[in-house]
């Protein structure tokens, strides 16, 4: 069963309307571990388990797919830019190379 990891949609700028360009920003709780470092107590190597694929979506309709490599930071953070049409959902899904995947969700409320 996947884990449940704490993640969040950010919408910038706060207030905008149909047609404009906002920012939209996912970050998610992440331990990106490369496969290349050991436990400080064991002594162990600790295995690869990092984020490997992102899609952002809009109503269901993909607008952004990232290929991630486990040279990312550790909670990494991802940001695109959307022309807002007007209502509708934006979701995250994200796989990691586990096995585990994830999404959030977000509204977009234009105004004006």
């Amino acid at each position: 069963m996947a884990e449940k990891r704490k993640s969040m949609i950010k919408i910038k700028p706060k207030k905008y309307k149909a047609g404009d360009v906002v920012k939209v920003d996912f970050i998610v709780i992440h331990p990106m571990d490369t496969g290349l470092q050991k436990d400080k107590k064991t002594g162990e190597i600790i295995p690869a388990h990092y984020i490997d694929n992102i899609t952002f979506s809009l109503d269901g309709k993909p607008f952004t797919t990232m290929k991630v490599w486990e040279t990312v930071s550790t909670n990494p953070y991802f940001s695109v830019n959307l022309k807002v049409p007007g209502k509708g959902k934006i979701t995250v899904d994200y796989t990691d190379n586990t096995g585990e995947k994830n999404s959030k969700s977000k509204k977009l409320k234009p105004k004006g």
